[in-house]
Parts: C-alpha cells; structure tokens; sequence
C-alpha cells in the first residue's frame, strides 16, 4: 500500500464566508487567518498552501473595543523628504472600509512568497453582496 502524501495540486479547496457585522476586529481576523492557511485541516504543513479561500462580508461594520478606532495608527512613508503619512482606523475606513481586516490578516500571513499567494484567496467586500454566490461559500460563526 502506498502513502498518500498531501500536496497543493489535489488539496480541494472550500469557499467560506465570513460576516463582519459587529465582529470584534482580532477574532475575525485570526478565524479568517487560520482558514487561510489551512491550519483547521489535518493536512496542514507550514510550507505548502493548503488554505481555502475566504470572503469577508460587511467590512464597514467591523468592531473595535475601547477606543481603538482612533487610537491604532497606520504609518507608512513615500520614500521621499517629508513623505510621512499617519492614519488612523476611522481615517483609513473611510477611504477603504476594508483596510483594516486586510491589514490585520497581513501581519498574521507569513511574510514570504507563500504568504503572498495565501493572501489572493482573500476577498473583502463591503457590503451585504458579493460575487461569490456560484462557489456555495458556508458561513463561519465567529466566537
């Protein structure tokens, strides 16, 4: 008998998808992280992508406790003489209501190639809708 080692190219992949409506920030994201990379799978191993993909709904009505919304500060710099720029979570969620769950996946995704195809399986939308009905995505509760 032969040993059926897992591998990326038969891993079959499922849709999940995730409602962001009064969801605390750091749950959501690190439910959404741990699906991503697989690790609720028997077959997960830390070098191969095994994850399923993941789309996260109602990015706008995301939760933070405390008063984290103006306390948590983005930085980021041009590369040019006076380029810096600070925004904070209620600045950066009115420009890109989806900015801050995708910045908080990022920091929990490996920071290699692999975690950069790991992150292209996640999708954050806005809104109620999406267009992701035709893969059957299954909802995910949020403890």
């Amino acid at each position: 008998m032969k040993t059926v080692t897992a591998n990326p190219q038969n891993e079959t992949r499922k849709w999940w998808v995730i409602d962001a409506k009064d969801a605390v920030l750091g749950r959501l994201s690190t439910t959404a992280a741990k699906l991503l990379m697989g690790k609720h799978k028997a077959s997960y191993h830390p070098a191969h992508d095994h994850g399923d993909f993941v789309v996260i709904i109602n990015a706008d009505k995301v939760a933070l406790t405390g008063t984290k919304r103006e306390d948590i500060r983005y930085f980021n710099h041009s590369q040019y003489p006076g380029g810096w720029r600070e925004l904070t979570v209620a600045q950066a969620q009115s420009n890109r209501p989806g900015y801050p769950i995708r910045h908080a996946i990022h920091g929990m995704l490996p920071h290699t190639d692999l975690g950069r195809a790991i992150e292209k399986k996640l999708h954050i939308y806005d809104g109620e809708n999406h267009p992701h009905a035709a893969q059957k995505p299954e909802p995910v509760k949020i403890r």
